[in-house]
């Protein structure tokens, strides 16, 4: 299984996941049809299935794609805009509690190594932002620095995976006491309320 990412529009990204012993593959958000639609050609592949994570943000009905293969390979998730990496999406229509619930719980509970494909390349902002919340977590400045040198080399900070969003984005690392404490909240749902809303007015 190869998945390649199609960057569309100014930040959003189209996947297209290839089967390559049948030479087919599946396309997950194709915001813009005629690019992904020529990526496949280049790639001498058939387009059998389209996967639409959501309608708009983190709003009711979203999906997220947990594929795997049959090789020794680490499975993906296509989390289009619930989880991004070291970030997550507004609660347009959602719920602290279901966020938690997609997040946490849900997401949270993968095997560590799963690879993590996001609907937008918002990753250094999520980064500047989460040191906001933990300013000496080492892991979120390092990957930081790594995010900032991929993106001034015009290259993608996708995928990450499940054990490095536990541990550096913030809204997956709400059970931790020590985040909880430092956003003045006594439980896990509460904080992600709280850091949400402090991204929401956040202007870095």
């Amino acid at each position: 299984m190869k998945v390649y990412h199609v960057p569309c529009l100014e930040d959003n990204y189209s996947y297209l996941i290839i089967d390559e012993r049948s030479k087919e593959a599946a396309v997950v958000d194709p915001v813009e049809a005629e690019k992904v639609v020529q990526f496949a050609k280049q790639h001498g592949v058939l387009l059998k299935f389209v996967l639409t994570t959501h309608h708009h943000c983190h709003t009711n009905g979203h999906i997220s794609y947990y594929v795997t293969s049959k090789e020794e390979e680490d499975p993906a998730v296509f989390t289009g805009d619930t989880l991004f990496i070291a970030g997550c999406g507004k609660f347009f229509e959602g719920t602290a509690e279901q966020m938690y619930q997609s997040l946490c719980v849900t997401l949270g509970s993968l095997p560590k190594p799963t690879r993590v494909y996001c609907g937008h390349e918002y990753t250094v902002k999520n980064l500047q932002f989460a040191l906001t919340v933990e300013p000496d977590n080492v892991k979120i400045q390092q990957k930081l620095t790594w995010a900032q040198h991929q993106r001034q080399a015009g290259l993608a900070t996708i995928p990450s995976t499940i054990e490095e969003e536990l541990e550096t984005n913030p809204f997956m690392r709400v059970d931790l006491p020590e985040i909880q404490a430092r956003v003045g909240c006594g439980s896990p749902v509460e904080a992600i309320q709280e850091i949400r809303k402090r991204k929401d007015n956040w202007r870095g």
